[in-house]
């Protein structure tokens, strides 16, 4: 049998609207700005300019809709003078007011230049070598990576070579033009396999020295002693003393690990952090400001304008007119919507980051790490009556620039832990401590996890050893074994 009930549900949806505004908090800065000039682009009522920009504030009463859903227009419908307005300046301006349009940031230009794997080719050109070896070595080259290693088997490239360049040979052929050819490509260690063949390559590069044989001895037959800093294995079986392996290993430590990252002319995209707030010291105080400088203005265009202005002053309405000014009301309600979300994402980002601010007001004041405050999402969003992930998306993508240098906020958020006298203390304030005592070993005698630990607990922070690990992992402190210098 059917039956026919009535059930009651309690849903929270999002609207558009907010669904938009989520979006725009979680943009920083730049990225802000490209879905500013998007939303320009895509939206012909919205317009940029000084020049006598028209405004609109109030919203559209409520229409009524036909049986399909579309909405019924009518010359008395649409009062156009709430979307007209003879202000001399736009109630809303995403651009600053204390900055006058000589102070906008302009995009620095950088000057183009020959890339790394250009730079590698170009130097093909000085070799004698035939067309199938030329083939190879260019295919070598597009081959490296950005550090200016060859990090896939030879069988491998074989391989490729044979499916993408119709190139037949053999693995020693291959082998023999990375060495003889590649492989003595400036920067010196470029086309290595490995970090020890990269190593070995600048130093048989380099003229004859005391200890230049020695430390190809040390690389070539006993790398992994070398690397895990046995120091006393290294002199039993080279039979050195320790001031010997000590200049050894300031001569290895002079070469370049990373020969791709050196080459000036590798032509990659400076990036550079806009921070989205900034923070001043002044008069003892703390202020804070919202990065908008370079947003435009945004206003009603002036086609728009006139259009309206148009079918208010015509005595007909024709349908086409009325087809018009719906698409024009559509337009301008999108455009009020998204001027609106501008306006919200500018309040929520600064009462979030003025909480921010006061709960850590001394940090904010010294730049003293120490003196950071436990703080989580949930402590800031309880204080500003928001959602935690609305704190989370501002904390997350957002940078503000202090007098100690443009930090992450997100950063700023860490767990809080027991002290010996029963306080909160920040677990940066532990890892800053760490750091310090770390930094101030006997690099000859490194400290273990399990001093480090009893070195803490002196200190008034109770903490166990597999945490110091953790802390030391996070700060990318290696372990005290591989700390050892001699």
């Amino acid at each position: 049998m059917l039956k026919q009930s009535l059930h009651y549900k309690l849903l929270q949806k999002l609207s558009p609207q907010q669904i938009q505004l989520m979006k725009l908090i979680q943009l920083p800065t730049q990225a802000f700005e490209e879905r500013l000039k998007q939303e320009i682009e895509e939206n012909p009522a919205l317009d940029t300019g000084k020049e006598e920009p028209e405004n609109f504030e109030d919203t559209l009463a409520d229409q009524e809709f036909d049986d399909t859903g579309n909405e019924k227009i009518e010359a008395e419908d649409i009062n156009i003078d709430e979307y007209l307005s003879d202000d001399e300046y736009p109630s809303y301006k995403t651009q600053a007011n204390n900055y006058s349009a000589d102070d906008e940031e302009k995009n620095v230009p950088y000057a183009a230049g020959t890339t790394f794997h250009q730079s590698l080719l170009n130097q093909l050109n000085t070799f004698m070598i035939d067309e199938e070896e030329r083939a190879i070595a260019e295919f070598l080259v597009g081959s490296i990576d950005d550090s200016g290693y060859i990090r896939r088997e030879i069988i491998d490239l074989v391989d490729d070579l044979a499916f993408t360049q119709n190139i037949f040979t053999e693995e020693d052929k291959v082998e023999k033009v990375m060495c003889n050819i590649v492989q003595r490509l400036d920067p010196i260690g470029v086309g290595a396999r490995d970090l020890k063949e990269c190593l070995i390559i600048q130093l048989k590069a380099k003229s004859t020295t005391k200890y230049r044989d020695l430390a190809i001895d040390i690389l070539e037959n006993a790398f992994d002693h070398f690397v895990k800093k046995h120091y006393k294995k290294l002199q039993e079986k080279f039979n050195i003393s320790e001031e010997e392996l000590k200049d050894t290993i300031t001569e290895i430590g002079k070469l370049n690990p990373k020969p791709g990252s050196s080459y000036a002319g590798n032509n990659k995209i400076a990036e550079q952090i806009v921070p989205d707030y900034s923070m001043r010291i002044v008069d003892g105080k703390l202020e804070l400001t919202l990065n908008s400088r370079n947003a435009p203005e945004l206003h009603v265009s002036r086609e728009y304008n006139n259009m309206l202005k148009g079918y208010q002053e015509s005595k007909e309405k024709s349908k086409s007119q009325k087809d018009a000014v719906f698409f024009i009301k559509q337009k301008l309600d999108a455009a009020k919507w998204f001027i609106d979300a501008i306006k919200q994402r500018q309040q929520t980002l600064l009462v979030t980051m003025n909480c921010i601010m006061h709960h850590q007001y001394d940090y904010f004041l010294t730049g003293d790490e120490r003196k950071l405050k436990p703080m989580i999402l949930k402590d800031i969003a309880d204080k500003i009556n928001m959602d935690v992930s609305t704190v989370s998306r501002v904390a997350n993508s957002k940078y503000v620039s202090t007098p100690y240098g443009t930090k992450l906020i997100k950063e700023f958020f860490s767990e809080s832990m027991k002290n010996d006298q029963g306080e909160d203390v920040s677990t940066r304030e532990i890892k800053k401590i760490l750091e310090t005592v770390v930094s101030e070993e006997d690099k000859r005698k490194p400290l273990t996890d399990e001093k480090l630990s009893k070195i803490l607990k002196e200190k008034g922070y109770p903490i166990a050893r597999r945490t110091v690990a953790k802390y030391r992992e996070q700060l990318d402190i290696p372990v005290a074994r591989l700390r050892k210098e001699i």
